[in-house]
């Protein structure tokens, strides 16, 4: 793997030294996320296939953590896991069997269990990413206590390649959950955000809620995901009511969620909507509401500009998913406050001065 670690930095510096774009690309399942960049139209561009350097470094189960290597199938890396009854706490979505984990990273994208666990951000202990010199460059570590300083490595979480490749990271694990069931609701989206708020103040063992919006109707069904211990779901299930599933068709539903294989996910565009969980009903198309209403899909958005003034006012940040195609001046992104872009611009110039990586993939500008 070291053989592969030096062709990768070589293949960094020859683009560079070349001024060549340099696209970072692992399994390929994330292609449709982001600006569309000038991957398609650029004859020019170096392409950094990182699937190669893959494998598992360091695994503790006493320690809860894990370090594998950029390439790593997600796969491969829950396998590992789920041998010693561990797992991904933040639930990446599976968008196939090729999906790496440093894609996973690099997108910053977390699942129906987010809610409860927290981001993938969260998880990361540490990182090695390979900047546009050719350097492999070391942050945080393995254990928190070697998190000091500025936490470069969780910046990287969501940064869609743009500062550099990610060649190694070290995540935090989670034992799973004694016991788990699922209840299903019958309600419009108005009562699933009234019934958010009811159980948020409520010491209830939640790990994922989501409300599905009803096929021509006002009217859906809302799923609970309780996790924990066997007395308190079983106490839980005896104080929120509802219609049990059962384990086959619960993990059918909470999968299709996380590898977005759901219904929802077919719309265009769809639009992925984060708001404070206490929001009322937005309207606006809303499909699918996860996170106790702090996320929300939307499909059917007739125009973009006005989502996201709607939405900013509320406090919150709208994305554009998925597309067909968008009009050139719409970011696929939210844009960012001013103060929160010239840091990030000053990051990009530190890592890629030459600004060869993953270019206008995060943000048109970028």
């Amino acid at each position: 793997m070291e053989f592969a670690l030096s062709e990768i930095c070589q293949q960094v510096m020859t683009a560079r030294a070349g001024e060549r774009p340099v696209c970072i690309r692992g399994g390929g399942t994330k292609s449709f996320y982001g600006e569309p960049g000038d991957r398609d139209t650029l004859s020019d561009i170096a392409m950094l296939n990182l699937s190669g350097y893959h494998g598992v470094v360091n695994y503790q189960p006493s320690e809860l953590v894990i370090t594998a290597r950029a390439g790593t199938l997600l796969s491969d890396i829950e396998k590992t896991l789920d041998e010693q009854n561990q797992m991904l706490a933040f639930e990446p979505p599976r968008f196939g069997p090729a999906s790496t984990i440093g894609g996973c990273i690099a997108s910053g994208l977390s699942g129906p269990r987010r809610m409860a666990a927290g981001s993938v951000r969260d998880f990361i202990l540490g990182a090695k990413l390979l900047d546009s010199s050719g350097s492999v460059l070391s942050f945080g570590g393995e254990v928190m206590k070697n998190v000091a300083g500025y936490d470069v490595s969780r910046l990287l979480a969501g940064s869609m390649g743009i500062f550099g490749a990610l060649t190694e990271v070290s995540i935090k694990v989670a034992p799973k959950p004694f016991q788990e069931r699922t209840l299903v609701f019958e309600a419009d989206e108005a009562g699933a955000l009234g019934l958010f708020t009811l159980w948020r103040g409520q010491p209830l063992p939640i790990s994922a809620t989501a409300w599905c919006a009803g096929r021509g109707a006002a009217a859906g069904l809302l799923h609970v995901r309780l996790s924990g211990s066997e007395p308190a779901v079983e106490n839980a299930t005896a104080r929120l009511g509802g219609q049990a599933l059962g384990p086959p068709e619960a993990r059918a539903f909470w999968d299709s969620l996380r590898d977005q294989t759901h219904p929802v996910f077919q719309a265009r565009p769809l639009w992925r909507v984060a708001l404070p969980p206490q929001t009322p009903a937005f309207g606006a198309g809303c499909a699918l509401i996860e996170w106790n209403g702090g996320l929300r899909w939307l499909a059917g958005v007739e125009s973009g500009p006005e989502l996201r003034s709607a939405v900013s006012g509320l406090g919150g940040h709208a994305a554009l998913y998925r597309y067909d195609s968008k009009p050139a001046d719409l970011p696929v992104f939210h844009p960012l406050p001013p103060a929160v872009k010239n840091i990030s611009l000053r990051l990009k110039q530190e890592l890629d001065p030459v600004g060869i990586f993953n270019p206008k993939r995060l943000f048109p500008d970028f």
